[in-house]
């Protein structure tokens, strides 16, 4: 492991390290934040690309510390800004890969990099989202993905994820510019995750739509 020009701990590859001290840096965010409602497919927040952060402040700390209460309260792996309402590229994660080892962090204006065709390993697990509640469905993305953007203090940083934890840093950065799982799918799936959704009651408190 070595540190780059930002003090953070990073990888003989450059890649953030986000698997040390997972439990207790999940809590003293979480311990910090206030748990808000999730934001439910149809909220206009959910369908548009979010502004950028330019602001690496005290409230986008406080965000942050929310988002982290946000997730445990709704028994999450990731959660994007607008799913609690917030028009800004942030998302934070607290997932593990396949391998069963923990991930923990947060990015700031999140940019999904392009993998070159020998590196796209395609996985069509089960998907679901805080947003659609009670609906899973099939979707196939790359088992590896790899993440540019912001740490909370504006420094540059790369988050690399296999498996499921690739998966959940495609989904959450897809809904920082406004697009929802089930918006991959055919219209009949699609459909069906919308009627699984319509017959399951959130475990976890919703903003109304409408």
């Amino acid at each position: 492991m070595a540190e780059h020009e930002t003090g953070q701990r990073v990888d003989d590859e450059g890649f953030v390290v986000d698997t040390e001290d997972c439990e207790e840096r999940e809590r003293t965010h979480r311990e910090r934040g206030t748990a808000r409602p999730i934001t439910v497919v149809g909220n206009p927040v959910l369908h548009r690309e979010c502004g950028d952060v330019t602001e690496f402040d005290g409230e986008l700390a406080k965000l942050v510390d929310d988002m982290f209460a946000s997730q445990r309260a709704a028994e999450g792996v990731g959660l994007a800004a607008n799913q609690i309402g917030v028009d800004l590229k942030v998302f934070v994660y607290d997932c593990p890969d396949d391998e069963g080892v923990r991930h923990v962090g947060v990015v700031c204006n999140p940019v999904l990099e392009e993998l070159p065709a020998e590196r796209r390993v395609l996985d069509d697990s089960n998907e679901g989202c805080l947003s659609v509640p009670g609906a899973y469905a099939s979707l196939a993305r790359p088992d590896y993905a790899v993440v540019r953007g912001q740490d909370t203090e504006g420094r540059p940083i790369t988050v690399r994820g296999t498996g499921y934890f690739a998966r959940c840093l495609q989904h959450e950065t897809d809904h920082l510019y406004g697009r929802l799982y089930i918006d991959r799918l055919s219209k009949r799936e699609r459909k069906d995750a919308l009627r699984q959704m319509a017959e399951n009651t959130p475990r976890y408190e919703t903003v109304p739509n409408g």
